[in-house]
């Protein structure tokens, strides 16, 4: 295991929602953390068929560009219902022709494909976030951390925050959607606390306790 601290650490994402959540999850631990978009680097194209491999693509990308260590993660909605779909694609459902992203689009699909199979009640819309850190070094080495957050999907979507298909999300446990949480409330997660929420705060209390000495 190689020892973080002290070193600058390049967040492999142009993804300006999880940047804003590993900007606060960092934060406590004094990591120089850079995002991939400050050295101008390119999206790879994320070819994989696992959460693991997609967050390599994009974290080693990173690191042989720029000589640091880089982190990264992929993350996506997974539906019991539906298969397991979208997963890996999660993003991809909410792609338009122009480029752009419309999450309302893909919750609309969603749904629909939802209703289509007669998933209308609670416990037959389970499903879960699902997030794979992967830390990952100039000469190839990396490690991965997976974080899950189970519940079910709710329908009209619940809230204006977070972003993706947080809307639609009720986690196991809470009356409120992640789209209705606060940040804080989401993903926030110190050193010291017991276990965080979001799947994406879950993936990175194992990354911290792995790699940056966190209780």
């Amino acid at each position: 295991m190689r020892d973080l601290k002290g070193r600058t650490l390049v967040v492999a994402s142009h993804n300006a929602g999880k940047l804003r959540e590993f900007a606060d999850l960092l934060g406590p631990f004094g990591i120089d953390a850079k995002s991939a978009k400050e050295f101008g680097l390119p999206e790879p194209d994320e070819t994989g068929t696992t959460f693991e491999e997609n967050a390599y693509i994009k974290a080693f990308a990173a690191a042989s560009a720029t000589g640091l260590p880089a982190m990264s993660d992929d993350s996506g909605l997974v539906v019991d219902a539906l298969d397991g779909q979208p997963g890996v694609y999660t993003a991809n459902w909410a792609e338009k022709a122009d480029g752009t992203r419309d999450f309302m689009m893909a919750m609309e699909k969603t749904e629909k494909l939802l209703q289509e199979r007669g998933a209308t009640d609670p416990e037959a819309r389970t499903g879960r976030f699902v997030a794979v850190i992967c830390l990952a070094w100039p000469d190839g080495e990396a490690e991965y951390f997976r974080g899950e957050a189970e519940g079910h999907l709710v329908w009209p979507p619940r809230g204006t925050s977070g972003f993706g298909y947080d809307p639609v999300f009720l986690p196991v446990g809470h009356t409120r959607s992640f789209g209705e949480m606060a940040a804080e409330e989401k993903h926030g997660w110190k050193p010291g606390q017991p276990d965080a929420l979001s799947h994406r705060a879950r993936a990175f209390q194992k990354f911290a306790r792995a790699c940056l000495g966190s209780a």
